[in-house]
């Protein structure tokens, strides 16, 4: 829908799910999510002191023989009105600034601590495992590591972008008659999202809103002739589909598609990340052109190219995956305010903390397709004006 037109709105905003399981090496596809609902009981930590940081990084001790006394509950420190239950933005740039100070505590320095000990003590084991226990028993799983006798280990990891296509009150992009419902637009998160509101989208578009206003679309299409499926348009749309596989499939390089997927995972997360600054998003625009680049010229797409063929899917997602992390990198490098899953490292307080800028980015940046992967996208802006709420920066410190 974006190549043919419609407008993207606020990619830049991406949500960091702050309660995932570590990654462990560099064969994995993507991190586990772990529930948010951890959080209502389980307590956030590193130790106090480097060197345990670097003994349980060599794994020499457990998280278990850190006494209490040495324990940086961070979260409780930073922000004591909301401690642990700090929104997941505001709690995955708090772990990021631990691990990045050398006080991670798995092998990677890319973990914290999500410990039950004193809910195990203060509500019992048998009322904790009733609220949390499938979730125990699922990452015992995966890591081997029971949370009973030893604290979860967590790290944050990219989850959703609220942005999508722009769309208007009756749902319609800026392609006449083509609609967008649920969490394919942008509409109802703004610069954050809260948790099940992937349903609320899609529960509230569906119901309550297009069954009132696609009518006001349809209304006067009785009039409009039946469109014939062996028009030209038709024709035209599955030759140039039938094209781009073609030359996907023919370019016959020697990388695989995981190779090069690998490749734009390591500039997303290095440079497009949980923080973000100028420098760093040039850079990742200049690698993004390097990399579909490096698809074009040297992808390889094994097996037959009619029928199933898994690898060829994946290369067609790659491709707009390629497009999607520099509209992501475009929007974010425009944005020079911090603002819920937005972080610029330019924009921040002494503290730390996010710094907006509502006098200049109080707007909705729209991105229209220039009819070319190679060319950069045109920056549309839909002015923001709040006339029943008072607009305020958040504080999670009192």
């Amino acid at each position: 829908a974006y190549r043919k037109g419609a407008y993207f709105a606020n990619p830049c905003f991406v949500q960091i799910h702050p309660t995932c399981i570590p990654v462990h090496g560099d064969k994995q596809s993507k991190l586990t999510l772990m529930s948010e609902s951890l959080r209502n009981d389980g307590r956030i930590w590193v130790p106090k002191n480097l060197e345990d940081a670097k003994k349980l990084q060599r794994g020499e001790i457990k998280g278990r023989d850190i006494p209490e006394e040495d324990r940086d509950y961070y979260l409780e420190r930073r922000y004591p009105a909301f401690g642990n239950l700090v929104p997941r933005d505001v709690a995955s740039r708090a772990a990021k600034e631990r691990t990045d100070a050398g006080y991670g505590v798995n092998n990677t320095g890319l973990a914290v601590f999500l410990d039950f000990s004193e809910a195990f003590q203060r509500l019992g084991r048998k009322r904790v495992d009733e609220r949390y226990g499938n979730l125990f028993d699922m990452y015992q799983e995966i890591t081997d590591v029971d949370p009973h006798e030893n604290p979860m280990m967590i790290f944050p990891a990219i989850h959703y972008t609220m942005g999508g296509l722009w769309v208007d009150y009756e749902l319609q992009t800026s392609i006449k008659g083509l609609f967008a419902l649920g969490e394919c637009n942008f509409s109802d998160h703004g610069a954050n999202r809260l948790g099940a509101s992937a349903l609320m989208q899609g529960l509230s578009d569906g119901y309550f809103v297009i069954p009132y206003t696609m009518q006001n679309y349809l209304s006067d299409q009785i009039q409009v002739p039946h469109i014939d499926t062996k028009a030209p348009e038709f024709d035209a749309a599955e030759k140039a589909v039938q094209a781009e596989i073609d030359r996907i499939y023919n370019i016959k390089g020697d990388e695989s598609v995981d190779h090069i997927h690998k490749k734009l995972y390591h500039i997303m997360w290095d440079y497009v990340g949980m923080a973000r600054n100028e420098a760093g998003l040039k850079k990742a625009l200049a690698m993004l052109k390097d990399i579909r680049k490096e698809f074009n010229e040297h992808v390889r797409i094994p097996g037959d190219k009619e029928g199933l063929n898994v690898e060829l899917d994946k290369a067609i997602h790659l491709r707009d995956f390629i497009t999607m992390g520099e509209l992501i990198a475009y929007d974010a490098l425009e944005r020079k305010e911090s603002c819920g899953g937005h972080f610029r490292e330019e924009s921040q307080t002494e503290e730390g903390e996010a710094k907006r800028d509502d006098e200049n980015f109080m707007y909705v940046a729209c991105w229209q397709y220039q009819g070319s992967d190679d060319v950069a996208p045109t920056l549309l802006k839909e002015p923001l004006d709040y006339q029943y709420i008072k607009v305020q920066v958040r504080n999670y410190k009192k």
